[in-house]
C-alpha cells in the first residue's frame, strides 16, 4: 500500500488516524526532506527541532491514537514563523538581541498541537515582520523556491518556502500589510488571511497589534480550511479576539480595479495573467470595475500615516536602547513613528473611519473583490539596491485589507517565464472566510493552471523568449546569430492582430520592420529562448532603426521581439497582406 501524500494535511492526518502509518514515520521522512533541502536553502530556518525532540513529539501523537483518540491533524508536521511563540523554541522575530524563551505556546499553536500537529521548527522572516520581501534578516535571505534569483516574498518568507519546497504540508505566517499573501503568490501557494480576531494573536510578537493576523500557507484550499477549522475560535486571553461569525458570500458580482488604475510596474506578464484570471472569473460572475482610490488611500495610512507608530511601539525599547541591533531598513521604517503626534494619530483614525464606511458601502455593489496579489516581483539584488521603494510596490494591492477589516485568500493564477508565481487575492468583508474559500475553489476548478515548475535546486539560469519575424527565421541569412548563442526553438506563433509588416528600403540582407497598428493583422513569428547573457549580447548587435521591444502574441501574452523606429518605415514596402516574411522572400 502506498503511503499518504506527504504534501497533504488531510492525507497525513487520515493515514495516521487509521494507523496506516505512524507519526514517527512521518517525522522521520520530514527530517530527511529538511536535511536534503538544507543543502539548497538552510536560511529558511532560524531554529529547528532536534531529531529526538521531533520523534518524541510524534511518539506522543501515536500514543494518543493508540488510546482511541481521533485527531484532526494527527502527526501533521508544520512550521511556524519566528514571531509566533512555540514552547521549547526561542522566539527571535529575526533579531538575536530581541530573543526570548516563551513560557507557553501561542494560542494558535496550542490549538494545532492539541489536534495532533507537530512543530518542526521556526522559520525566517523580515525582521519584526516589517517587509514584504524576505531580504531583511540577519539569518540570511530565503529565496523564491522556483527561481532563487528572485525574492521569496515576506515577511513570512521561510514559512512559505518550507511549504513550497515540500518540507511541511502547512506553515504559519502572519499578515499586517500582506505578509501572508505576497509569499503565497510568488511561490504558487494558498495563503489564507483570516478575518481579524478569528484566530488568536496571543503569543504573537506584534507588528501593528490592532490589525495583525496569523495566517496559513498550504498547497490546497481544503488543507487551509482544515487548519482553519482547528485554529479559529474565541480566545478570552487575547484582547483582539472575537466570537466566530459567518457571513455568506455569493460571488455573482466581482469587483476589480478600473483598467486605468491597474498598476504593474512594467510587468507585462503579470498584466496578462491577471486579465486571464478575470476572464475565468467572468464565466460565472459579472465583473464590476470600480474606483479603488479610497482603498489605496487607506493603504497609504499603513506606512505613510500614524499606524507606523504601532510598529514603533512594539519595539520601542530596542529602538531607543540598542538601535544598531535592528536591520537598517527596518529601523528606517519603524523610527518614523517616533515623530508621530497624538493629533496625527487621531486624525488618521478619523480618516480611516470615513474610508471604512466607504468600503462597507462598496459591498452593496459587489460581493467579492479579485485583485492581483502583487503587481510584480523582483530579484533579490534589485531589492537590496532599492529596499523601501520596491517593497512598497509589492504592497500596492494588499496594504488596505487589514486596516479595513476584510478577509482574504491568495491563490495561484499563473507562472511567469522565470518560474515565479503570479496570484490573485479574493477579498471579502469580515467573516466571509468560508465563502472566500468556496469561491477560490470554484475559480481553481476552471482556471486550467499548469502545475508549478520544478524547484530551483541549483540556481536557475535566467532565460528570455525572443520573437523573430524576418532574417533571423530558420534558414534565413541571420539565423546563425541565434544558433551561435545556443538559442532553443520554442515554436511558431502569430502576433496579436495589431501589427503591420514592412520590407525596409535599402537593407542588405533584406530586413523587415514590424510596427503596431490598430488596423493590422496577425503576423507569423518564430520564438526562441536564450539565456540572459546571450540575449544581452544579441540585443547589442541589433542595428538601428531596428530595436528589441515587447511584442504581444495572439493569446495576449508578451515576449521580447523585433520592433522598429518610425524612420524604419521611410520608403518601406507594406507586405502585411502577404502573410509573413517567408512569403515575401518566396515571392521576390
Amino acid at each position: 500500500m502506498s503511503g499518504p501524500d506527504r504534501t497533504s494535511v488531510a492525507a497525513i492526518a487520515d493515514a495516521v488516524n487509521r494507523q496506516q502509518t505512524s507519526a514517527v514515520d512521518i517525522a522521520e521522512e520530514t527530517l530527511a526532506r529538511i536535511a536534503d533541502y538544507d543543502a539548497v536553502q538552510p536560511q529558511i530556518w532560524i531554529s529547528k527541532a532536534s531529531p529526538s525532540q521531533l520523534k518524541e513529539a510524534a511518539r506522543k501523537v501515536d500514543a494518543r491514537i493508540a488510546a482511541g483518540e481521533k485527531l484532526a491533524l494527527a502527526g501533521v508536521p508544520f512550521a511556524v514563523k519566528d514571531n509566533i511563540d512555540v514552547a521549547g523554541f526561542e522566539t527571535t522575530a529575526a533579531c538575536p538581541e530581541f530573543a526570548y524563551n516563551p513560557e507557553r505556546s501561542s494560542g494558535v499553536v496550542e490549538q494545532l498541537e492539541a489536534a495532533g500537529a507537530i512543530c518542526v521548527g521556526k522559520t525566517n522572516l523580515d525582521q519584526f515582520a516589517t517587509g514584504l520581501v524576505g531580504t531583511r534578516s540577519p539569518y540570511g535571505i530565503p529565496r523564491n523556491a522556483y527561481n532563487r534569483a528572485y525574492v521569496s516574498g515576506g515577511s513570512s518568507s521561510g514559512s512559505a518556502i518550507s511549504v513550497a519546497a515540500g518540507l511541511v504540508p502547512f506553515a504559519l505566517g502572519t499578515d499586517t500589510a500582506g505578509s501572508g499573501r505576497v509569499p503565497a503568490a510568488f511561490n504558487h501557494l494558498i495563503g489564507f488571511k483570516p478575518t481579524k480576531g478569528r484566530w488568536s494573536t496571543r503569543g504573537l510578537v506584534p507588528a501593528c497589534r490592532s490589525i495583525d493576523c496569523i495566517t496559513v500557507f498550504a498547497d490546497t484550499i481544503s488543507d487551509a480550511r482544515l487548519v482553519d477549522d482547528v485554529a479559529a475560535g474565541f480566545d478570552p486571553a487575547d484582547p483582539w479576539s472575537k466570537p466566530l461569525a459567518q457571513r455568506a458570500v455569493t460571488p455573482k458580482r466581482i469587483g476589480v480595479p478600473r483598467k486605468d488604475q491597474r498598476v504593474w510596474f512594467g510587468d507585462v506578464q503579470a498584466e496578462y495573467l491577471y486579465d486571464r484570471a478575470i476572464d475565468r472569473l467572468a464565466q460565472s460572475a459579472e465583473i464590476v470595475e470600480f474606483d479603488i482610490d479610497p482603498l489605496l488611500e487607506a493603504a497609504r495610512l499603513l506606512y505613510g500615516g500614524p499606524w507606523v507608530a504601532e510598529r514603533t511601539a512594539a519595539i520601542e525599547y530596542l529602538l531607543t536602547n540598542n538601535p544598531d541591533a535592528i536591520d537598517p531598513t527596518v529601523r528606517e521604517v519603524v523610527a518614523g513613528g517616533q515623530d508621530m503626534t497624538a493629533v496625527s494619530l487621531w486624525n488618521g483614525i478619523y480618516r480611516l473611519a470615513e474610508l471604512k464606511r466607504n468600503a462597507d458601502a462598496m459591498w452593496d455593489g459587489v460581493d467579492m473583490l479579485a485583485f492581483p496579489t502583487t503587481p510584480t516581483t523582483y530579484r533579490v539584488r534589485e531589492l537590496q539596491a532599492a529596499p523601501v521603494a520596491l517593497n512598497s510596490n509589492l504592497g500596492f494591492y494588499t496594504n488596505f485589507v487589514n486596516l479595513l477589516d476584510m478577509a482574504a485568500i491568495a491563490i495561484p493564477a499563473g507562472t511567469r517565464d522565470n518560474g515565479t508565481g503570479f496570484g490573485i487575492t479574493l477579498i471579502g468583508p469580515a467573516d466571509t472566510d468560508h465563502g472566500l474559500m468556496h469561491a477560490a475553489e470554484a475559480y481553481l476548478d476552471v482556471a486550467e493552471l499548469p502545475a508549478p515548475p520544478p524547484l530551483d535546486l541549483e540556481g536557475k539560469m535566467e532565460r528570455v523568449k525572443l520573437a523573430v519575424v524576418g532574417a533571423h527565421l530558420k534558414d534565413m541569412p541571420l539565423h546563425w546569430q541565434l544558433t551561435s548563442r545556443d538559442a532553443e526553438f520554442v515554436g511558431a506563433f502569430h502576433t496579436a492582430p495589431n501589427y503591420r509588416l514592412y520590407a525596409m528600403a535599402d537593407s542588405t540582407p533584406p530586413k523587415p520592420a514590424l510596427a503596431w497598428s490598430e488596423d493590422g493583422a496577425a503576423i507569423p513569428v518564430e520564438i526562441y529562448e536564450l539565456d540572459a547573457a546571450a540575449f544581452g549580447s544579441f540585443v547589442a548587435e541589433v542595428p538601428a532603426p531596428l530595436a528589441i521591444g515587447t511584442v504581444v502574441l495572439e493569446d495576449g501574452s508578451s515576449v521580447k521581439g523585433f520592433v522598429s523606429e518610425p524612420r524604419a518605415l521611410d520608403g518601406a514596402k507594406d507586405i502585411t497582406h502577404l502573410g509573413g516574411w517567408r512569403a515575401f522572400i518566396e515571392n521576390g
